[in-house]
């Protein structure tokens, strides 16, 4: 244990040493790193950024939602050459003909949706099915950056309120309660589509 806690500190110091270098654009360069090549602690550097310098808020969450999108470039590329063959390498049968109808009901929100969570939600796996299911590469751009725009968006706010521990905290949430987040976030997005629908009924008035 004590050899892993010093590997991690290493690396831990190695990120901070090299975002020295970009400056106020560490938080694209990880972003994009994050998505195209390993995984990166991305939300703790977003939270470290807008912690320390929380009038640049807006400038970070757009440079790593922008970083993840076109850091994903890449697995949409392996994804779209590769075809089905790569899909089905990575996940069961039974999953991948949940993403595909999750995909032919609304690609949108398919894509979007995953985007806003945090690990353990496997996002990759959503990338590759975008482009083995054919979505449109401008469709495809417009929905990894809004889920990771609201994604890092509400973690900043977040940040602000109950400092950059909070990070940690919304990890462990995610590995232990999941499935209650997941119906939780579900249900909210559905009440908000139904109090949508009702306003816009209110604002069109009666018919006939």
């Amino acid at each position: 244990m004590k050899t892993i806690g010093h590997i991690l500190a290493r690396y831990t110091a190695w990120i901070w040493g090299l975002l020295q270098h970009f400056g106020i654009w560490g938080v694209f360069a990880i972003a994009f790193a994050d998505s195209a090549l390993l995984g990166m602690p991305v939300d703790a550097i977003v939270a470290a950024y807008v912690y320390q310098d929380r009038k640049r808020l807006l400038f970070y969450v757009v440079m790593a939602a922008l970083g993840s999108a076109l850091g994903s470039i890449p697995l949409y590329i392996i994804g779209y050459v590769g075809g089905e063959k790569v899909l089905r390498k990575r996940i069961s049968e039974e999953r991948f003909l949940r993403i595909h109808r999750s995909f032919e009901r609304h690609e949108f929100w398919a894509l979007m949706f995953p985007g806003m969570l945090p690990p353990p939600m496997p996002f990759k796996i959503f990338v590759l099915g975008a482009a083995v299911f054919e979505m449109r590469f401008r469709d495809f751009l417009a929905a990894v950056f809004a889920g990771r725009f609201v994604r890092f968006l509400v973690l900043s706010l977040l940040t602000l309120w109950f400092g950059p521990q909070i990070v940690g905290l919304i990890g462990m949430v995610f590995r232990r309660h999941i499935y209650w987040v997941l119906a939780v976030i579900v249900l909210g997005v559905l009440i908000g589509l139904v109090v949508r629908r009702r306003r816009r009924r209110g604002k069109l008035g009666p018919s006939g």
